[in-house]
């Protein structure tokens, strides 16, 4: 349990000095594949907000799901591609091929569904090839292209507000 608060203290100072090289790109394409990055720890709703993006005309075969879980038990089975804290590694690398391949995926749009920052998930989404990243406002504003001021329990109010600045952008 130490060993991980001292993990997490050297993986957040190498995210910290990476996202002070970040340039982020804007595109003014339309949304047609979306990533989406939960932490299960805050947020279990996954379905409703994938059938809420089906609804505005997003392909369920175009939208990618990876699950952040703080602790996996031995026999546990997932329906999405799960990771852990222990897949991250004190360089702030994966070796998980999931995330590997998540995280180098060209989406259109990524939703970064977590308002608790956690490294995992932060090196996720600093190092995703997505043209447009969504998240909250509580996570660090370098990271994302827009930021939603709302809690991560509450995603009607979050997704409702994303659709609608989605349509204002012309992205939709």
């Amino acid at each position: 349990m130490f060993l991980n608060y001292i993990k997490d203290f050297f993986t957040l100072k190498l995210v910290n000095k990476n996202m002070a090289n970040v340039k982020l790109s804007s595109t003014d394409a339309k949304i047609k594949t979306v990533g989406i990055l939960f932490d299960e720890s805050y947020f279990t709703e996954k379905e409703a907000l994938v059938q809420e993006l089906i609804a505005v005309g997003i392909p369920p075969e175009n939208i990618r799901i990876l699950v952040f879980k703080n602790a996996i038990k031995k026999n546990e089975t997932f329906e999405y591609p799960t990771f852990s804290h222990k897949d991250l590694s004190w360089t702030a690398t994966f070796e998980n091929s999931e995330v590997k391949e998540f995280m180098g995926q060209r989406f259109d749009l990524l939703i970064s569904y977590y308002d608790i920052p956690k490294s995992p998930l932060l090196v996720v989404t600093g190092q995703s090839k997505a043209l447009f990243k969504v998240g909250f406002a509580s996570i660090d504003k370098k990271l994302n292209h827009f930021m939603i001021n709302t809690t991560a329990e509450n995603y009607s109010v979050f997704l409702s507000e994303l659709i609608k600045y989605l349509k204002i952008l012309n992205k939709l």
